[in-house]
């Protein structure tokens, strides 16, 4: 019998064709994120079952129920937050830390909560050295108030409504990108904060990694 030899995977290489076939061909425009996506290493941030799958199109179950965003869906929602080199970032869905670590290349501080010890611990791993990003291990729809008002709020993921003491977190003005869950289907939405509250828009259906925790509530059936 013939054996069969397994070339290790060429990190580099996927992650520079993940860039030219998943980011640029999908209105990830901001070449900021795109440079940023370009050298920060996914598989670091992924469990080692899931390193090989760090760059393919689509969510990577990394355990505990949990699934990582796609690139592309995380590269369209850090491009529509329209990112500044001053903004302080509250980051909800952590994960193993990897959008944390994207977003610590573009802004100012990074505040990355997870609500998983399995995953925190991992992302804290993951994150060391890195001194503008804040991991904070905590239910995710709660975000972390002690550190607002937020210039941007990024969720990773898809969720079924926006918390209002989420949204509260975010200073007036400022910017908000998500996923959203809408009768089984999933899509990406932006929008922001203004006086009188919060305004999401739809701009993308795309499959994004769902996140627990943002259930609406059941409507009464008569």
């Amino acid at each position: 019998m013939t054996s069969m030899t397994i070339e290790p995977v060429n990190f580099e290489t996927t992650r520079q064709a993940m860039v030219a076939s998943q980011l640029r061909t999908n209105a990830v425009s901001d070449s900021r994120v795109v440079a940023a996506m370009a050298v920060v290493p996914r598989e670091r941030f992924l469990p080692d079952t899931a390193g090989s799958l760090a760059y393919r199109d689509t969510i990577v179950p990394i355990g505990r129920g949990r699934t990582a965003n796609l690139p592309m869906a995380t590269g369209r929602l850090l491009t529509e937050a329209y990112l500044r080199a001053s903004d302080r970032v509250l980051l909800i869905g952590a994960a193993g830390g990897y959008t944390a670590a994207v977003l610590a290349e573009l802004v100012a501080h990074v505040v990355a909560v997870e609500s998983d010890p399995g995953l925190a611990a991992w992302a804290r791993e993951a994150l060391a050295g890195r001194a503008s990003v804040e991991l904070i291990e905590g239910p995710l729809a709660e975000g972390h108030a002690a550190g607002a008002p937020y210039d941007v709020l990024v969720i990773d993921g898809a969720i079924e409504q926006l918390p209002e003491a989420l949204a509260a977190q975010v200073a007036v003005g400022g910017r908000i990108v998500t996923g959203l869950v809408d009768r089984g289907v999933t899509r990406l939405a932006s929008g922001g904060r203004a006086a009188g509250g919060v305004g999401l828009a739809d701009f993308a259906d795309t499959e994004c990694a769902v996140l627990p925790g943002f259930a609406a509530p059941a409507r009464f059936k008569f």
